[in-house]
């Protein structure tokens, strides 16, 4: 092994559950607001909840559990959208000792009976009648499921009732028998290859990254003399969603929910809640960066928006060196010009993510160092950090005040990172989980000698940020033997306005492929663009042509990052994205890269015998296109 990176501890260790956080601050504090809700859901209006109005929610509903049945250990499923009700719920189970398995509301039927099976659950919560159909079609085959709860039908306050004979004592007596080492939640890995994954994830080690990062990084999202904010949007099905859940009830952040991702309801919720932080995945700050510049060239303002996009970049690179002790920071020039875009652009795209944003984090898979270097240039610093979901979501982030884009940053403290010699990413701290569900030879292919075997692949530098460079299991090997790990080069694609996903191929072929799909809104703020003079057929066959040199650029600017060996040669632009109804993606949006090789057989097989034939004219051999290839089919 190589490459180690070790940190020491900083906070004291937690002594009790998860849940202790609400009944702690509705003590200390108990009039400061905790959550913020809606009760319109079209409305612009967030009222505020204490935490005591949140506590005696939180008891409330752990009498109805405990009045229902439910116990220390008994696995109870939620399968919603990130809600308040979540929340609430999700801290009554942990009030009474209950684990909390998170499933996605888009799940299959499959999905479903598999999770509510392999978790033993006694309980699930759904959100509406679609949900209650698919748990119920699969009922008979689940003898432990005893209670199916509808929110929308009222069952938070069907429990609450049930419960008002309970004394409080009995949570009380139940919430202090919860041990840090208790587990939680059972959370199911993405699944993409093959069947989920339970992970057992201890109340420790969810709290242990929150605590970390709220005693090194929590002020900076707190504006002075206020409380500080956060709108929840990721699913909480997932782990990042459920670390920035407790980071928010740890942290004294007040948090509001938005279950609706669309563009249009999300931009609204930020406008109106004005959050001080907010956490996201690559592709959300990858769209957002999208819409920036569409919305610019539809206001015929695109080039301005490009050479502020640029100067943003070179400001912050500039800070960066000099942060680093690299250089001596942005020059006069650089300064005069950052300070005009910011009166002109950088202010106003800060007010549409609400106004009052410090910083944001992004996880799930690697930011770009472009993006990364754009958000800081315009005044939003996002910190770029890594974890999984075996280790509770946090391993590392980006140090105060030596930030370095284009890196997951150093392991938090108390978090140790090692790189074996193969490039494998090992960990080993308080937030590694307990080990998967009913698979003891799974956990001991991952576990051995306290370290994680993340399945990542990575570098440390010699100041020890580390550089996230793909998964094992997607590396692609062609047939010269040639190794190429994906990620990177399909993360450069995708920074191209009209591309929306990117997958590469090329395992046992001559060299490396990509498949690609557009961004449908872009796509058509393209074609609007285009003004072509001509006849229908002539019109579709010239803008069929333009796309294809776009996207034969977009790929050739991504290959003049790495080495000829590893470039992409051919590629074929798909006719529709990749999509959950099609198994192509996990319920987290994550791709399914075998079942997209099997689905796409037919035209990758296409795609390579294309780049025999005898290229058009002035087209590279490597960038060839079938004469047959329609995108717009």
């Amino acid at each position: 092994m190589r490459d180690v990176a070790l940190a020491p501890p900083s906070v004291p260790p937690l002594t009790g559950g998860l849940a202790d956080s609400v009944f702690e601050t509705a003590a200390q504090n108990p009039t400061v607001p905790m959550l913020a809700r809606r009760r319109d859901p079209s409305s612009g209006v967030w009222d505020e909840v204490t935490a005591v109005e949140v506590r005696d929610e939180v008891v409330d509903l752990a009498k109805g559990l405990i009045a229902s049945g439910i116990s220390p250990g008994h696995r109870v499923a939620i399968m919603a959208r990130t809600r308040y009700e979540w929340t609430v719920l999700s801290h009554a189970l942990w009030a009474v000792g209950a684990e909390v398995v998170p499933i996605y509301p888009t799940s299959s039927r499959d999905q479903v009976e598999w999770i509510l099976r392999d978790a033993s659950c006694v309980g699930v919560v759904v959100e509406d009648e679609q949900s209650v159909m698919t748990v119920g079609s699969v009922c008979a085959s689940l003898p432990l499921l005893r209670h199916v709860w509808q929110l929308d039908a009222g069952a938070l306050e069907q429990l609450v009732e049930r419960g008002g004979l309970i004394p409080l004592t009995t949570v009380e007596s139940l919430r202090r028998i919860v041990m840090p080492d208790s587990t939680a939640a059972v959370v199911y890995t993405s699944g993409t290859t093959g069947r989920p994954l339970g992970c057992a994830v201890s109340h420790r080690g969810l709290a242990s990254a929150c605590d970390v990062l709220l005693e090194g990084w929590g002020h900076t999202v707190i504006p002075p003399g206020e409380q500080g904010s956060m709108l929840a949007f990721l699913p909480f099905s997932h782990v990042y969603g459920l670390l920035a859940q407790s980071l928010c009830i740890r942290g004294g952040l007040l948090m509001a929910h938005e279950p609706d991702l669309s563009p249009e309801t999300l931009s609204a919720s930020l406008l109106s809640f004005r959050p001080t932080y907010f956490c996201g995945v690559p592709s959300l700050f990858e769209k957002i960066y999208k819409n920036f510049l569409r919305m610019a060239q539809q206001a015929g303002r695109g080039t301005l928006f490009e050479r502020a996009a640029e100067t943003a970049r070179d400001f912050a690179a500039a800070v960066e060196r000099h942060r680093l002790g690299q250089g001596p920071g942005p020059g006069l020039d650089l300064r005069l010009q950052h300070a005009l875009y910011e009166r002109t652009v950088y202010r106003r795209l800060r007010a549409a993510l609400g106004g009052r944003v410090l910083r944001a984090a992004s996880g799930g898979s690697p930011l770009g160092r472009e993006l990364c270097l754009f958000y800081e240039g315009i005044g939003l610093y996002v910190n770029d950090a890594y974890g999984l979901t075996e280790t509770s979501g946090g391993i590392t982030a980006q140090p105060l005040g030596r930030e370095k884009s284009g890196t997951v940053g150093k392991p938090l403290p108390g978090t140790d990172v090692w790189v074996a010699e193969d490039g494998e990413i090992l960990v080993r701290g308080p937030s590694v989980f307990q080990g998967y569900v009913n698979e003891e030879a799974a956990t001991r292919a991952v576990l051995g000698g306290g370290w994680l075997a993340t399945g990542d692949l990575g570098r440390l530098d010699p100041e020890g940020y580390l550089t996230i460079t793909g998964r094992k299991k997607d590396v692609i090997i062609t047939s010269g033997g040639k190794s190429v790990a994906p990620a990177f080069l399909e993360q450069r694609l995708r920074m191209h306005p009209l591309i929306h996903q990117a997958v590469l191929v090329g395992d046992g072929q001559p060299c490396v492929g990509a498949l690609i799909t557009l961004d449908p809104d872009f796509l058509a703020h393209w074609r609007g663009g285009l003004a072509l003079p001509g006849d229908a057929p002539s019109r579709d066959a010239r803008e069929e042509n333009a796309l294809r040199e776009e996207i034969g650029r977009a790929v050739a600017a991504a290959n003049s990052t790495v080495s000829r060996s590893e470039s992409i040669r051919v590629f074929r632009v798909l006719p529709e994205p990749f999509d959950r109804t099609s198994a192509l993606l996990t319920p987290s949006m994550k791709l399914r890269r075998d079942a997209i090789v099997q689905h796409y057989a037919f035209e990758i097989d296409a795609m390579y015998q294309a780049r025999t034939r005898t290229p058009r004219q002035g087209t590279p051999e490597e960038l060839a296109w079938e004469d047959s290839d329609n995108v717009f089919r």
